[in-house]
């Protein structure tokens, strides 16, 4: 085991486990009780961006956060892993670590292998939070999400620079370009509508990969009674990054069945768009 260096991250323990003959890294709080907290990263970055928002739940829960396979400090594999099979590996997170229920944290591609996850082994998720469920018609052509991704790039916070790019870099812009078109086919809001799991999305009112607020809430006014829908207004993609303490507010909320305005801090722009108790 190997801890990390930084002082903010002393609650923080780095280690690997194999899996088909590759390691895969991951970093687990060392505080924390109840039904664990695994989070999810996007495409062609690593775990590393989601550790704000991570931070600030270890005094309530065990959080995990790895590096799928091919990502961050993870070992590379030979071709590069699709949401399905990523998903295969997220489950061998959650054996390795012995949970039989976890709540799964996706943001950005982490959503569709969440929600993949929540197909496929419900009983292995106790709840599921989407925050920025890109993919689907939205992010289609490739090339109009290409766009939107650029114009993301210069909303998101300048700090996630010297996190991502090295990410990014190792990652390689083919393997991106592939996964990301993966990506842009996969139908999130949609897959939300069918959700099996108590489940929670989280989006961001200045994220270009999201559709417009009149989608939002024909997809809300859709969805059935165990699907909560929560807006952060100034936020764009990477919500994880940008907006810990709004984010950890919300989850925080939701999982203790609370209104979203209550607890000590009250962070405004916050908005809930459907919650069960809206029938």
């Amino acid at each position: 085991m190997r801890k990390s260096q930084s002082p903010s991250d002393e609650m923080w323990a780095n280690e690997q486990f194999r899996v088909q003959g590759r390691s895969i890294h991951y970093r687990r709080s060392l505080g924390g009780s109840g039904v664990p907290i695994v989070h999810v990263h996007g495409f062609g970055i690593s775990g590393s961006y989601l550790m704000p928002t991570a931070r600030l739940l270890v005094d309530r829960w065990v959080n995990v956060v790895p590096d799928l396979p091919g990502y961050g400090r993870s070992e590379r594999r030979d071709r590069v892993l699709g949401i399905p099979a990523m998903a295969e590996a997220l489950i061998a997170v959650l054996d390795h670590l012995h949970f039989d229920q976890a709540v799964l944290v996706g943001n950005s591609m982490g959503c569709p292998i969440g929600l993949e996850v929540a197909h496929a082994v419900p009983e292995r998720v106790n709840r599921l939070i989407l925050v920025s469920p890109a993919g689907g018609i939205q992010n289609q052509p490739l090339a109009r999400a290409i766009g939107q991704l650029a114009l993301d790039a210069v909303r998101e916070s300048p700090r996630m620079i010297p996190i991502a790019l090295p990410d990014y870099l190792r990652f390689g812009p083919f393997n991106a370009l592939r996964l990301f078109r993966e990506l842009t086919r996969f139908p999130s809001l949609e897959r939300l509508l069918h959700t099996p799991v108590p489940t929670l999305a989280v989006l961001g009112g200045r994220d270009p990969l999201m559709p417009p607020p009149t989608r939002v809430l024909d997809v809300a006014r859709r969805a059935p009674d165990h699907v909560t829908v929560v807006l952060i207004e100034q936020a764009a993609h990477a919500i994880n990054f940008s907006h810990p303490r709004h984010l950890a507010q919300v989850f925080t909320s939701w999982l203790d069945g609370r209104d979203f305005h209550d607890g000590p801090e009250r962070l405004s722009g916050v908005r809930v768009i459907r919650t069960r108790r809206d029938g």
